[in-house]
């Protein structure tokens, strides 16, 4: 908390300074674009406005001069005052990742409380951006206030998404068996991810049903092989199939139920069965956490018994060591943090964590049980006085169950906006797994995520 005082008008006299200074961030540039409407492509950070092949990232100039404003209301005069006039003269331009300094100067005191000040803005290194003259009214009486009344904004953007796709981009696409894709949403994603070249689809359906499907996207499907299976389950085995023939490298989910794709992978005899058991993974870029977070299992095993979370731990660290996690961190939740023998999960937490001190889980560090704040939240940690290298830094957060990791998963994407990929682990070749109520990014994350995963494997 900050508390922030003025200088009264009778106490101001000419000549007096103040300055503040201030890092150009990219958040600062969004944040900007949405608050005033200007979503000029030249103060938009990951855009070319100028078609020079890079973005420019200049910050508006309305943005320099409110910088102005908060010495003027913050520091000289400070609290209480209002502006009469300003005028700005641009000298040059600033770009995010610099940091500039406003400053302002008591030029003249005039009559009803009025005070000149000469204004500035300038680079750390003394380059001037703008200058110019304001008018303010000063407080006439001293005044404090507390910033903490000031709520923190979060920039709701998904950089770690960005830096999958960005991560992916190298890769050859990946032969990707889609299967039903008969419905514009489940095509339009495994078309979008063509188009990345994240993937090299192969659409496995019913012909005329993709076709249609197409038809209302307004997509070409030139170029793109479609093998004619009308029947769903018929479909998934000859997905199947095409990664046994050495066609595909992964399998990716159209409009189907999943269960009749699982079950085309858990086939005895020409299956994809390995010595683990299935699991989804969500890997989630969540607005403000500083690392992608993986919430498993929200999707195939209802209520896991140990042997099927040994599996369901594995999958997840071995998949975060694909997309460059050099040691995940497994937080393994319930209720609460204590082994309480009337409570299930927290022994099978407290197993697994000693499982993977004996490397019997390798890859990551594995710890729990954990509740979810002191999972994920360092001082929620410390409060409980509980300690390590996971509490409060769980990159990876293993749910009791199905019902608690689809719960956990679908809190974050609708109240805290974080967008979501989904994986099927556990099996010969990743398995994609969208959701309807994916949008552009998820989807491509998913195809990122698969294509990350199959190169890992090779």
């Amino acid at each position: 908390m900050t508390t922030l005082s003025n200088t009264p008008y009778e106490l101001l006299k000419v000549g007096m300074e103040a300055a503040s200074p201030r890092l150009v961030t990219a958040d600062d540039l969004y944040v900007f674009a949405n608050s005033s409407g200007n979503h000029n492509p030249m103060h938009l950070p990951r855009e070319d406005g100028d078609g020079d092949g890079r973005p420019e990232a200049i910050a508006p100039g309305m943005w320099v001069g409110a910088l102005i404003s908060s010495v003027l209301g913050n520091q000289l005069p400070g609290p209480g005052t209002l502006y009469k006039r300003q005028t700005l003269t641009f000298l040059d331009r600033a770009h995010a990742g610099e940091t500039l300094v406003a400053r302002v100067r008591v030029a003249e005191k005039l009559p009803g409380n009025v005070v000149r000040f000469d204004t500035w803005v300038e680079r750390d290194d003394g380059l001037r951006i703008c200058e110019g003259t304001a008018e303010v009214v000063a407080p006439v009486r001293p005044m404090s206030f507390d910033d903490m009344d000031v709520p923190a904004l979060t920039v709701q953007r998904h950089q770690h998404f960005d830096r999958l796709l960005e991560l992916a981009a190298p890769l050859p696409a990946l032969a990707t068996a889609v299967v039903a894709p008969e419905k514009p949403d489940a095509l339009n994603g495994a078309l979008l991810a063509r188009d990345h070249t994240l993937i090299d689809p192969i659409l496995v359906g019913c012909a005329r049903k993709i076709a249609i499907a197409a038809e209302e996207l307004g997509a070409d499907l030139t170029g793109i092989e479609i093998i004619d299976v009308p029947d769903n389950r018929a479909a998934a085995l000859r997905a199947v199939a095409l990664i046994h023939e050495g066609r595909a490298r992964a399998l990716m989910k159209g409009h189907l139920h999943t269960d009749q794709l699982l079950h085309a992978i858990l086939k005895k005899e020409g299956g994809l069965r390995t010595n683990r058991r299935l699991s989804h993974v969500f890997v989630m870029d969540v607005p403000g956490l500083d690392h992608l977070l993986f919430v498993t299992d929200a999707a195939i095993n209802i209520a896991p018994d140990l042997d099927c979370k040994v599996s369901i731990c594995q999958n997840a660290i071995d998949l975060a060591l694909s997309l460059g996690i050099a040691q995940p961190k497994v937080g393994v939740l319930s209720a609460v943090e204590t082994v309480t023998p009337s409570i299930p999960s927290t022994l099978d937490a407290a197993v697994l964590s000693k499982m993977a001190d004996r490397g019997q889980i390798t890859g990551g560090l594995v710890d729990g049980p954990l509740a979810m704040d002191n999972a994920i939240n360092l001082e929620a940690a410390r409060t409980k006085g509980i300690t390590g290298l996971v509490a409060g830094h769980a990159d990876i957060l293993l749910a009791p169950n199905m019902e608690a990791g689809n719960m956990i998963a679908k809190e974050l994407s609708f109240l805290a906006h974080a967008e979501a990929a989904g994986v099927v682990m556990g099996a010969q070749v990743p398995v994609i797994l969208n959701s309807r109520a994916d949008d552009d990014k998820a989807r491509l994350a998913s195809c990122a995520v698969a294509a990350l995963y199959a190169e890992s494997l090779k």
